[in-house]
């Protein structure tokens, strides 16, 4: 994920500045509206648009923000773009002295409260976190599907089933057989129950698809897509590539967890460009580590010839499926670009205290 920083001040290019290098090779923007402050030689870039026009291109981008200066000033900027807690991006606010960090849009399922921790760590700030299940230190349902890879189906549930453990209620859980990992010890307040379950219940997980009665259904992101392109493959045709191909393997974006390639693909645009437009992370991986990748693979002499290994897309999707993982959708090649899906082998597991 992307972090962009604005800035409205001196002291705040200065703590935007500070924050870059601290993350150390994070990727990390910088940016600032204070003209007067702006000088060329600095790593900061200054916003020609508004605020706001800004503001919307990054929420396109899928980037995490950071507004060092007022609440007022970031809240005005973010409300025209708000979604849902399950697509929003990330938004924390710092102020210019450095002294605390603010999570104030997207805390669980974007990561803000988690960036938040993060930054506070690494800058000695204070971070303010206000999310009621964090506060009180009780289980965040949200939270637990971000972790355990996921899907939430139904959204409006998530207010409900925080409501019922802040009030001190038990939530009742059916897990799918074979996907619970055992002997770790299930948080206070939740009750495990058989699969499937024959009353109803607040949770259901599972990746079967049937109908039950409960509160919220939570189906596992399986699936891994391995591709390989031309370089400068435009964003368009590779977006085409993809969900025409999902759509043949009977998949669909939701169920995906992740974006897999080769190394020197880091920086393709068409490629970033659709991990950021699906929230989907893209992982890519160096050719040693994809040639240590066990399975059979379409081999193909001349791409090994290119990047010093037989397939990519394949051996991506197995790498990133890790252990247990199986290809469901062998290679396939069009106009240049390469794709393959492979399954991993989803668990279930809760946070140790």
């Amino acid at each position: 994920m992307k972090l962009s920083i604005i800035s409205f001040t001196e002291n705040g290019i200065l703590l935007s500045e500070k924050i870059a290098k601290l993350l150390d090779g994070a990727e990390c923007a910088i940016y600032t509206k204070c003209q007067a402050c702006y000088q060329e030689e600095q790593t900061v870039q200054f916003i020609v648009q508004s605020i706001g026009e800004w503001t919307k291109e990054q929420f396109e981008e899928r980037n995490a923000l950071l507004f060092i200066g007022a609440c007022g000033i970031a809240v005005r900027a973010v409300a025209p773009y708000i979604t849902d807690k399950l697509h929003d991006s990330p938004v924390l606010v710092m102020d210019e002295k450095g002294q605390y960090v603010i999570p104030i849009l997207s805390g669980h399922v974007g990561g803000a409260n988690e960036l938040a921790l993060f930054l506070a760590e690494k800058t000695g700030a204070k971070p303010v976190i206000t999310t009621a299940t964090d506060i009180n230190h009780r289980f965040a349902v949200d939270l637990f599907a971000k972790k355990n890879g996921l899907t939430i189906v139904n959204k409006d549930a998530i207010a409900k089933i925080s409501s019922r453990v802040l009030s001190g209620q038990n939530i009742v859980m059916s897990v799918e057989h074979g996907y619970f990992e055992k002997n770790i010890r299930i948080p206070q307040g939740i009750e495990l129950i058989e699969y499937p379950p024959i009353q109803k219940v607040d949770v259901v997980v599972t990746s079967e698809n049937k109908e039950f009665e409960t509160t919220m259904l939570l189906k596992p992101k399986e699936y891994a897509v391995g591709i390989g392109c031309k370089k400068g493959k435009e964003a368009e045709k590779i977006e085409d590539f993809i969900l025409s191909h999902l759509q043949k393997a009977g998949i669909a974006s939701l169920q995906v967890f992740g974006l897999a390639s080769i190394d020197i693909k880091q920086d393709e645009s068409g490629l970033l460009a659709w991990s950021r437009k699906e929230k989907i992370p893209f992982i890519t991986y160096t050719t040693e580590e994809l040639r240590t990748v066990k399975g059979t693979f379409h081999k193909s002499e001349f791409v090994k010839e290119q990047v010093g290994v037989d397939n990519v897309c394949e051996r991506a999707a197995m790498k990133m499926c890790g252990p247990g993982g199986r290809l469901i959708y062998e290679k396939h090649a069009e106009d240049g670009m390469t794709i393959a899906i492979a399954r991993r082998k989803w668990r279930v597991h809760f946070d140790e205290e």
